[in-house]
This record gives C-alpha cells, sequence and structure tokens, in this order.
C-alpha cells in the first residue's frame, strides 16, 4: 500500500493546546455569608509531550524496521484502486487512532468530516458526526425482523470517488434508524502496550478474577472472560474469536484474541479492504469491485522479509512493538495529590477491576517477555447496567457486558466511554452507576469522598 501521511503527527498536541487549556480546579458555589466550597473536577487532556507513540524499549534491529514498516502503512490512506470500499468509515488506521499520538484514540478534529467528499465522493455526514469529534462507528442493534443485528454499518461509500466510476451505493438510512432508538456507536480503542497485554498468560487473568473475592461479592462485582467458544462457535452472537478456548482480551468488549485477528478485522470492517483472514466483501454489489479479492495479501514474489508482509501483518507488528504510555507527574495537584488519588483508587474500589499491573508470559520477543504491563484493567467483561447497555452481544459478552478499559494514558485521551458520550472525566466516573450495573457499590463509595479526595483521584487518572 502506498504511504501517504493523513495527519501531520504533531497535529494532536498543537489542537489539544487550543481546546484545553488546564482549568480552575476550584468552582465556588457562593452561599450567605460570601464563603465558597470546593467542588472536584476534571483538569481536562495533561498537556506537555504525548507520551506514547513510540516504539517499546529493547527491540533488535530488525524488529525496530518492522515496527518502521508497520508504523508507514498504518499511517497510509488507502484508495479504490487498493480495494477500499465499496463502504467505510474512513481511508487509515492512522486517522482514528491519533490521540495523543498515532496509535491512540479519537482526536480532537475528526477526519470522517472532511472524508466524506474527499476524492469526489458525494457521501453527506451522518448527524452524529461531528467536526470536533469523536471519531465514530455505528452499529444497528436490530434487524427489521427484530432479530439480533449488532453489526458495524459503515458510514460512506466510494460513490463518486477517484477509480469508482459505475458504482452508486446509498448510505444507510441513519435518519431513520437513529428515530427508531436503533444505533449505538463506537470509538476507537487506544492501542499503546497492545503487545504486552497480548503476552499477559491466561492464568493471570484467571488469577485475577479469582482474586480479593470476599471484597467484590460485598460490592457486587463478577466480571468473567470474553472466552472463545471451544470446538464450536457461539449461535447468535458476532463473534470472530476462533474456537480454541482461551482468553479473547482486545476491543470494547474484550471480543478479539490477537492483534493480526483484530487488525484483520479492523481492515475489512472498517476500511472495506478484504485480506487473508477476511476475504469476501461485506458488500458484493457487482459494480463497485475495483480491486481483486482479496485486497491485501502476502507478496509471495517479494526480495525481503518485509515486503512480503501483508497490511495486516504490518499493522500487528506496529501494535505489538508500541510501547505503553508513559504516566506523567505534571498533572494540577502535583506529586501529593496524585499519590493520595491513587490510594482513594484503591480503597473505593476501583482496583477491583481496574487491576494495575500484570506480568508477561515468556516470548520470543525478548522486549515482551516477562515484563510489566501497568495497564490498569483487568481484562474482563463485566456488566455495566442499563445506562451504559448498548444491545449488542460479542462472543460471550452480552447487551449490558464490557471490558474494563485499560487506563494508562488516560491522562490524554479526550473521549470517555464506548461511545465518547463525554469528555468530562468525573461524569465518565458517574456513568459507571446505573440500575444493574456491577460498579454500584464502588461509585457509591466515590460519591462519599470528600471533594478534594475526589479531586485527588481525578488527577491520578489525568497523570495515566
Amino acid at each position: 500500500m502506498k504511504s501517504k501521511f493523513l495527519v501531520p503527527l504533531s497535529l494532536a498536541g498543537s489542537v489539544a493546546a487550543l481546546f484545553f487549556s488546564q482549568i480552575d480546579l476550584v468552582s465556588s458555589q457562593q452561599f450567605g455569608g460570601g464563603g465558597t466550597t470546593f467542588r472536584a473536577s476534571d483538569p481536562g487532556v495533561r498537556g506537555g509531550d504525548a507520551g506514547a507513540g513510540a516504539q517499546i524499549t529493547g527491540l533488535s534491529t530488525n524488529q525496530q524496521a518492522f515496527f518502521a514498516s508497520g508504523l508507514a502503512d498504518f499511517n497510509s490512506a488507502e484508495e479504490v484502486d487498493e480495494g477500499l470500499g465499496p463502504r467505510m468509515n474512513l481511508d487509515g488506521c492512522g486517522g482514528c487512532h491519533l490521540q495523543p499520538a498515532v496509535g491512540g484514540t479519537s482526536p480532537f478534529v475528526n477526519p470522517q468530516v472532511a472524508f466524506a467528499n474527499k476524492d469526489g465522493g458525494t457521501d453527506t455526514v451522518p448527524s452524529f458526526i461531528s467536526a470536533n469529534g469523536p471519531v465514530r462507528e455505528a452499529r444497528f442493534v436490530k434487524n427489521p425482523d427484530g432479530t439480533p443485528d449488532g453489526g458495524v454499518h459503515a458510514l460512506f461509500t466510494i460513490t463518486g470517488r477517484t477509480g469508482a466510476t459505475g458504482c452508486t451505493l446509498a448510505q444507510p438510512n441513519f435518519a431513520t434508524q437513529l428515530a427508531n432508538h436503533n444505533v449505538i456507536f463506537r470509538i476507537p480503542t487506544p492501542v499503546f502496550g497492545v503487545g504486552l497485554m497480548e503476552q499477559i498468560p491466561d492464568a493471570a487473568i484467571a488469577a485475577g478474577q479469582a482474586s480479593n473475592s470476599s471484597q467484590k461479592s460485598q460490592l457486587g462485582i463478577k466480571g468473567k472472560p470474553n472466552m472463545q467458544a471451544l470446538g464450536n462457535t457461539i449461535t447468535g452472537m458476532a463473534n470472530n474469536n476462533g474456537n480454541d478456548g482461551t482468553i479473547a482480551r482486545f476491543g470494547w468488549k474484550a471480543q478479539n484474541k490477537s492483534m493480526l485477528l483484530f487488525s484483520g478485522e479492523a481492515y475489512n470492517v472498517e476500511m472495506g479492504i478484504t485480506n487473508e483472514l477476511f476475504q469476501q466483501e461485506r458488500d458484493e454489489t457487482p459494480s463497485c469491485q475495483f480491486a481483486t479479492v482479496p485486497n491485501g495479501v502476502l507478496n509471495l514474489e517479494a526480495t525481503t522479509p518485509i515486503e512480503t508482509l501483508s497490511a495486516i501483518e504490518n499493522f500487528s507488528n506496529f501494535m505489538r512493538f508500541l510501547a505503553p504510555p508513559t504516566p506523567s507527574p505534571d498533572t494540577p495537584g502535583g506529586a501529593t495529590s496524585i499519590a493520595n488519588g491513587r490510594q482513594k483508587f484503591s480503597d473505593v474500589g476501583c482496583v477491583l477491576c481496574h487491576t494495575p499491573s500484570f506480568t508477561t508470559s515468556r516470548s520470543t520477543v525478548a522486549a515482551l517477555s516477562m515484563q510489566p504491563v501497568n495497564l490498569f484493567s483487568d481484562l474482563l467483561v463485566h456488566d455495566m447496567g442499563d445506562g451504559l447497555a448498548d444491545g449488542v452481544s460479542q462472543g460471550q459478552a452480552g447487551p449490558r457486558e464490557f471490558r474494563s478499559a485499560p487506563l494508562w494514558g488516560l491522562g490524554q485521551r479526550i473521549f470517555f466511554l464506548h461511545d465518547g458520550r463525554t469528555s468530562d472525566l468525573l461524569r465518565a466516573i458517574r456513568e459507571h452507576s446505573s440500575n444493574g450495573s456491577e460498579a454500584n457499590g464502588v461509585i457509591s463509595r466515590f460519591n462519599n469522598l470528600r471533594e478534594t479526595d475526589k479531586q485527588d483521584l481525578v488527577n491520578f487518572l489525568r497523570s495515566l
């Protein structure tokens, strides 16, 4: 694939400075005597260096070369003659995963708005897509006959675009589906440090599930792994995990087992590009096929190992060798506030789902072998109640269940929760509580903290 960088890598940081200056931590409420009371608030996206986007320390010379090749492919914008479409959400991985650096999550400026008419495209921008983000994919909860859908319905088409002469496709009728309350959204998950996450042993995840059982029971926390079906698929559930009986861990519902599977699915679903894992077009309209199928495969005639790789292998190598985010002490409040916030994070029970750290197993890549993984997630799926329910099942994750989102890098995220519904970290915390949520007990404890302790906890999260 040709490398055509979508956005300068410095854009996220410079736009962040424009949109999110540090705000005053004390918001006041006047009383009769002229006094004030402290109210905790989200200080906003942390400034300074991204602390992310670099290769993991300790890679060999060859591994560094594979990382660089994967980075170039991850940042490239695809075209119709390369297999883009017929339906897609964007034309490259880097446009969605850009904040605070390549490999992150949705940026401030949503590239989907400009893409709607790129290269002559005739698409309209759906009402739920805005210039100031977040990047979104849309899924329909049910089919017209009432049976479960849950699949991604791509926002855009190749109609009118360069190289797509003769192709006429209509966008999904989002307005009707929105009126029927049949659309849910997902925003991009960050992929920093996922090579380390991939190497966490299943036994360690299972041990974490069994740990602190009395505390979890007292607070109503359960959690379970999204296990791959053993020997057969699970009827009626969207599942691309495979069938070897192991624990999947990537995606909002931990629905994907590996980086290669994650890459192959995204290439096909988000960009419409078929590959060696997903060889059939999602839309097989004959007049809209302009590249051989599958679109991206191994180049068996190449003369070097890197040139042999397919795009999804390049993507996987980039993500696998991508370093985890580096915490920063520059968060408002300073080291004392951060330390107290970390203690309160533990005291109220957040650590029971957002496990601070794991250790990887032995790996063929020395840089990934027996390494700490400070991700703040148990990699289990939990019932988050009616408030966050999206009505979609994936694998063994039900319509109200989501993976505990890894919190490393949270300090520079703009949008929170699976659908990006808020940019306010305090609201995101409180949205964890609703009818039936496993987090209700923990959020009750959080709500009972002194405002200064709440502020310290939020400062700690913004330091990650």
